[in-house]
């Protein structure tokens, strides 16, 4: 059995991807911040299907907590599936804000940094020793790196850098055969930001080529399948999902 962690897995995109992977046959290695209530669902909902997972609490924003959650990692992996290595590494943590680059505070600033940026490198990094040769990496980015939107500049810089950052992965993971690929999604249907209101909602659909925004288990569902050996030849891409958001 593959094993695939998520980071940020207790809801939205995580959710839907932890789902999607556990229906491919995955085992999953859920993580939270701070609703162990909301993991454990998944985490239930995965069981009833048959499947296996656990819940691990991990904040990316704080890069001193990854030593223990790196034990964690290797008691269940003993513990759960009687291996020492698991395959697959989904950065999917994190959070938005929109607020105008002129009112942005340095302390929103580093938050963003930390999670979206510094924490995948250095989880990454923490983590790589126990991730299987022939694994996959996948970083999380957006569609806001391609179409500047306003009052998302500090959160799309950082996505952007990630999106470097998963090349440079590639680059240097691969003679060990690991792959690393970003996900970059559109408008998609989270509580991402507060969610999506009627008009905004509406905003987006009318700047989506296909008339709508998306929803979580369909950038799941490509994720599921990126990590698979059928797309074992794809490396070092950023693959946006959007529909076709501002074409």
């Amino acid at each position: 059995m593959k094993i695939v962690i998520i980071t940020g897995s207790s809801r939205g995109l995580g959710a839907s991807t932890a789902f999607k992977c556990a229906e491919r046959g995955m085992g999953v290695i859920v993580t939270y911040h701070n609703n162990p209530k909301a993991a454990e669902d998944v985490v239930n909902t995965i069981a009833a299907e048959g499947g296996k997972a656990v819940a691990l609490k991990l904040d990316v924003t704080d890069s001193r907590t990854f030593p223990a959650f790196r034990d964690a990692v290797v008691a269940e992996l003993e513990t759960v599936w009687g291996r020492q290595t698991f395959d697959y590494l989904v950065n999917n943590a994190g959070y938005g804000l929109f607020n105008p680059i002129a009112t942005v505070t340095e302390e929103q600033f580093d938050g963003l940094f930390n999670i979206h940026l510094k924490g995948p490198f250095f989880l990454t990094q923490i983590l790589l020793p126990l991730l299987e040769d022939g694994g996959h990496i996948i970083n999380m980015t957006s569609a806001t790196t391609r179409v500047a939107t306003a009052g998302v500049a500090p959160y799309a810089a950082f996505k952007g850098g990630l999106e470097v950052l998963t090349r440079y992965m590639a680059k240097e993971f691969g003679e060990r055969r690991i792959r690393a690929n970003s996900i970059a999604p559109g408008a998609i249907r989270t509580e991402l930001g507060g969610g999506l209101n009627d008009e905004f909602e509406a905003l987006l659909a009318g700047q989506t080529a296909l008339g709508r925004v998306g929803e979580p288990e369909e950038i799941g569902g490509v994720i599921a399948s990126l990590l698979s050996d059928e797309n074992r030849w794809i490396n070092a891409q950023n693959i946006e999902v959007a529909g076709g958001y501002i074409i």
